[in-house]
């Protein structure tokens, strides 16, 4: 993907400005943020999960995949499964609950 087009710009720490006389990290001591996943079915995007506290919440880009709008996932891989459980033949559409 083109640099122009990246939706998320990875912060290179050598960038960021260390108090003086502060050694910089460690390449084992700086963790490298969690970014957010787009899951695609073929070639069209199902959604985006985004990493939390405990797991991934997944957003829908499609309302094919609105009935998992906003489900907290443990992983991308576990999203990603329910996506494609949803986009197989036959496989009937998930409903999104809705308030009475």
């Amino acid at each position: 993907m083109p640099t122009s087009l990246s939706l998320v710009t990875p912060v290179k720490h050598a960038d960021t400005p260390l108090p003086s006389g502060e050694p910089p990290p460690l390449p084992f001591e700086t963790e490298a943020p969690a970014l957010a996943r787009v899951i695609e079915v073929g070639e069209v995007a199902a959604g985006i999960a985004v990493p939390e506290d405990r797991g991934v919440r997944f957003f829908s880009a499609s309302r094919d995949y609105d009935g998992l709008d906003g489900m907290l996932f443990r992983s991308p891989e576990q999203a990603a499964r329910a996506v494609r459980d949803i986009a197989r033949p036959g496989a009937r559409k998930a409903q999104r609950a809705f308030a009475v």
